[in-house]
């Protein structure tokens, strides 16, 4: 529903922002008459509707939009291929007794997959050991060797989450040692399957279940659903007596943090997790709240920004299983003890991103001199810590608005990379082909984020390859870069009232982007650093009306320059409307993410 080409007219006359963007309405004159009926069909305010109507939110379906339910949006389970089989395997595991391995992946969604089944084998009695491998000496997904160590340990059944798609050799040595192996994972995969007993990945070529969209979690959660079910249907009381919805704060907490798309079922288990987190029934996700210094209800802000990363920090510098066993704990002082380790883990692994940072930048920088620098940024570097790339990548990517990826090199010249997309360019498929084509190692991911392994004299063929494959798609997406505005606002028209209405039509991330609001020539009453790098703005308007501001991350961008040398200045701003709670007040702030100057 947005204006398209060159019709688009610039939004308050902003042809180009203090970052660089042409502000254009995200709706045209339909969007504009669909927020209409929406807002008098549904009663709803018409900014909701508005929103809404932006979001591609049918008519129809404005209301029930707003309270998503896992029962009116989640399908069967059995429309998931080899579900019934996974599930009747864990089934007998369940009542025969059999100790499993779960072998998970060392980032959120795979430390939240781990705790999600251990504890449902928990309930159930059965004896579970979470295997996490190590980043660096071990890399991505099953091992011959780990496989055969837990093998060793007693393990009848092994499950894979959120990996093992692609692992051939690995599971090949599990069936060769007669132990059946689940794969539960959602990353893209080729037509070639590896051998397992049930591998249910909605990504497969002939899954028609239309869920690829789902993290690893959330197809954890799909499976033990058709689990629970099949055990309740051979008379195991226990089945009924757990509450599988109590545990949707871990789906949401990976839904989240692998920043799938946000619709239909995944928002679902979003809105209905937070219910859950906010209860903090999971000591763990507790303990890493009261450390990270959460206020005010569980958001997917928290669970993106402040949670998250402290549950990596584990995977990219320390002990890969700390996440995981965190999650999974029902002790609440030990899980005070793992969540102060993680504390002291990503404020290590702060440090070493800053430094890495600085030289990834500058060698982007150096990138980027040509007349429109290349279209995917490929930074590298032997000594870089290469639990710390995928965050470098992701800075780059945010920076530079194009795919980018970091390159950390051992002094053998074996690189282990990570990669960070922008909407448009599938760098999944991407890294795939490069596999194919012979210059990558190895490599997988989904559209958004991917990893690979490269030698050091592949380097140069990995950065013409992008460069060919890519260089349209980005080039077109550039050519196309504006900051879709939802509407304008003043500041003593942002209120509590208002925050919580745009709250209703969220939660917000990828897939169902967040509104953006401007907030026309209001002048800059203060500008100053705060935190790590963030610049936080008072803006008065016309009529005297206040309001708070915080711009994160920019001190050091063209945008954070302009605003803190504008103190008593006009500007237009741009941002979202948020709610801040400190020391238990409620506060509403924007969240400003670009602005212009006043002519």
């Amino acid at each position: 529903m947005t204006v398209s080409g060159e019709t688009e007219r610039a939004f308050l006359g902003v042809e180009q922002s203090l970052s660089g963007q042409k502000w254009v309405a995200r709706l045209d004159q339909a969007g504009e008459n669909k927020a209409i009926t929406i807002a008098q069909t549904t009663g709803l305010p018409d900014i909701v509707a508005r929103v809404l109507a932006g979001r591609d939110v049918a008519m129809s379906d404005a209301a029930a939009f707003l309270d998503p339910t896992i029962k009116s949006l989640m399908p069967d389970p059995s429309s998931l291929t080899d579900c019934d089989k996974a599930a009747a395997r864990l089934a007998r595991a369940i009542v025969g007794g059999q100790r499993v391995a779960v072998f998970g992946d060392y980032d959120v969604d795979g430390a939240a997959s781990s705790a999600l089944i251990q504890r449902f084998l928990r309930h159930f009695g059965l004896e579970s050991e979470i295997y996490i491998p190590d980043r660096i000496f071990e890399g991505y997904g099953p091992n011959a060797p780990a496989i055969s160590e837990l093998i060793g340990r007693g393990a009848g059944l092994i499950v894979t989450v959120d990996c093992g798609s692609t692992s051939h050799e690995a599971l090949e040595e599990a069936a060769r040692q007669n132990v059946d192996v689940v794969v539960i994972d959602h990353h893209q995969m080729a037509s070639e399957l590896p051998v397992t007993h049930a591998l249910v990945n909605p990504n497969r070529e002939d899954d028609l279940s239309g869920l690829g969209h789902l993290c690893a979690c959330g197809v954890v959660f799909m499976v033990l659903a058709g689990t629970l079910r099949l055990l309740r249907q051979q008379g195991d009381a226990r089945a009924s007596e757990f509450d599988l919805l109590s545990c949707l704060d871990l789906v949401a907490l990976a839904t989240v943090c692998d920043v799938v798309p946000l619709k239909g079922l995944n928002r679902a288990f979003v809105v209905k997790g937070l219910l859950a987190a906010r209860s903090l029934g999971n000591p763990g996700l507790a303990a890493l709240c009261q450390r990270a210094g959460v206020n005010g209800p569980v958001s997917p802000y928290h669970l993106g920004f402040l949670i998250g990363p402290r549950i990596n920090a584990g995977g990219r510098i320390g002990d890969a299983a700390l996440g995981s066993r965190l999650l999974a704990l029902d002790d609440s002082a030990e899980a005070q003890a793992i969540a102060e380790k993680l504390e002291e883990l990503n404020r290590e692994r702060q440090a070493i991103e800053a430094a890495m940072l600085e030289e990834a930048d500058a060698e982007a920088v150096n990138e980027m001199q040509s007349a429109r620098g290349p279209a995917v940024i490929v930074t590298a570097r032997q000594g870089w810590h290469p639990g710390v790339v995928g965050l470098l990548a992701s800075r780059l990517k945010e920076r530079y608005r194009r795919p980018a990826f970091a390159i950390a090199f051992d002094g053998n010249g074996k690189g282990t990379g990570s990669g960070r997309s922008i909407p448009g360019v599938d760098i999944g498929r991407l890294v795939r082909k490069a596999v194919e084509s012979g210059i990558l190692a190895k490599g997988g991911g989904h559209a958004m984020a991917a990893g690979l392994t490269v030698d050091k004299s592949k380097l140069g063929d990995l950065r013409a390859f992008f460069e060919e494959e890519a260089a349209g798609a980005v080039a077109r997406l550039g050519a196309a870069h504006r900051l879709r505005i939802d509407g304008a606002v003043s500041a003593s028209g942002v209120t509590l009232d208002l925050a919580e209405m745009i709250e209703r039509a969220g939660p917000f991330g990828a897939g169902h982007s967040q509104p953006v609001f401007a907030v026309p020539s209001h002048t800059l009453s203060d500008a100053r650093v705060v935190g790590q790098n963030h610049v936080k703005l008072t803006i008065t308007g016309p009529d005297g009306g206040k309001l708070n501001g915080i711009a994160f991350r920019a001190a050091d961008t063209d945008l954070g320059a302009a605003l803190l040398a504008g103190r008593g200045l006009a500007f237009h701003f741009a941002g979202s409307i948020s709610i801040d709670y400190w020391q238990g007040v409620r506060r509403v702030q924007i969240r400003v993410t670009d602005a212009a100057r006043v002519r």
